[in-house]
């Protein structure tokens, strides 16, 4: 009898259900987007470090050096001459030492100096190295050709055989200044899920010695990536590099310095958190005052009920069972509007980092957020149930004269 009388109200009152789901749906939506984008973009992050342990740069900022050469969004902090590669590159403790230089893009695609090493000898994930298309090769030394990563490819169109002049500068301005060199796409790389997606890269030499560069930068680097033999040896390297009035900085571990940024923007995921909340809060009221102006409509009906031998915790039960469908009904709709959003947000984060989140993968917010929007849509029926379970029979059927 129950889920009849359940039923039949939704049925009855079928607009201001569907109104007060789709408010539902719309704070789960941005309640589940808030969360696992927050979750994930602070687990990927922090893992993401293209296949090193630590940056050598010049004296600065970690994060800054961090973000400049593993994620490619900051300037660098400056520049760190050749002899001091040398002496990291020999360094005991020191596996594999990848030089890179920056300062110029393509349309605002970043333009980075290394050495085929990069390709050749690191593996940006466990077994994975880094591949081209077949046909394709590596850029060589000494040669005006490019690499570029997947996704900068995708997005400028390019293939094996395109020619381009790189811009001065990091930030891309069509009126600057365009370097002669005329480089030739060799390949272009598979898809990593990573930062490196998004860069044009080159041989070391060609961002040193191009035209219009200071000579100076002949001889200097942006940074330099490292791998390191043993994780001991990052602690004994940062205690080493990072002493006091010196002109390095060593920026170990990546992942914890990755934390650092998300310890400081914290505040905006709680800002985040806190509305979705209040938005979910404000959906479920709209369920208490739904059903609760409609309950002078309905007393009638109700009394008519009672009089028929429906028992009080009926009524009662019938009334928040109507709460917790609509709840159900406009969480399930909240999957639909959440798929959108954090497809769309996940899409800007690739495109402005590179790094690819997959928000439809299992988070255990699937299971506890619907159920706490459900749960907030019984709390609102509560009271409207009360006044339903309140309803004097006698004085409710009586003729009005």
């Amino acid at each position: 009898m129950i889920w009849n009388l359940i039923y039949r109200s939704l049925r009855q009152h079928a607009l201001a259900t569907l109104v007060t789901a789709a408010s539902i749906a719309l704070a789960a939506g941005l309640l589940l987007t808030v969360w696992v984008v927050k979750t994930q973009t602070q687990a990927v992050f922090a893992a993401t470090n293209s296949g090193f342990d630590a940056v050598l740069g010049a004296r600065g900022s970690k994060l800054q050096l961090v973000l400049n050469a593993i994620f490619h969004l900051e300037a660098s902090p400056g520049n760190i001459a050749a002899k001091d590669f040398e002496m990291i590159r020999h360094h005991p403790a020191v596996k594999n030492a990848i030089p890179i230089a920056l300062g110029d893009n393509f349309q605002g695609w970043r333009i980075v100096g290394t050495v085929p090493a990069l390709f050749s000898d690191i593996e940006f994930l466990p077994g994975r190295h880094y591949a081209v298309r077949a046909g394709e090769k590596f850029f060589e030394i000494g040669k005006l050709e490019a690499v570029v990563g997947s996704y900068a490819a995708q997005r400028l169109g390019w293939k094996a055989g395109t020619t381009f002049r790189p811009y001065h500068g990091l930030a891309f301005n069509p009126d600057g200044e365009q370097h002669a060199e005329v480089y030739t796409v060799v390949g272009v790389l598979a898809p990593t899920n990573t930062p490196v997606d998004r860069v044009i890269w080159i041989p070391l030499e060609g961002v040193q010695t191009m035209s219009g560069h200071n000579p100076l930068a002949a001889t200097e680097l942006s940074a330099v990536l490292i791998q390191l033999r043993a994780p001991a040896a990052g602690l004994m390297l940062n205690n080493q590099l990072n002493a006091s009035g010196g002109r390095l900085t060593f920026a170990y571990p990546i992942g914890s310095i990755v934390a650092e940024l998300f310890n400081k923007i914290g505040w905006m995921d709680q800002v985040l958190t806190l509305i979705a909340w209040l938005v979910a809060v404000m959906a479920s009221g709209s369920v208490l005052v739904s059903i609760y102006n409609s309950m002078s409509a309905r007393a009638r009906d109700i009394a008519i009920l009672r009089a028929l031998g429906a028992r009080r915790r009926t009524v009662f039960g019938a009334v928040v069972g109507e709460a917790a469908a609509i709840g159900l009904l406009g969480a399930a709709a909240g999957f639909a509007v959440f798929a959108g959003l954090a497809l769309f947000v996940a899409s800007l984060i690739q495109a402005q980092t590179g790094v690819v989140l997959e928000p439809l993968k299992w988070n255990p917010v699937f299971w506890w957020g619907p159920a706490t929007f459900v749960g907030l849509c019984v709390l609102g029926g509560i009271v409207p149930a009360l006044k339903a379970y309140r309803v004097p029979v006698a004085e409710t059927i009586a003729p009005v004269s």
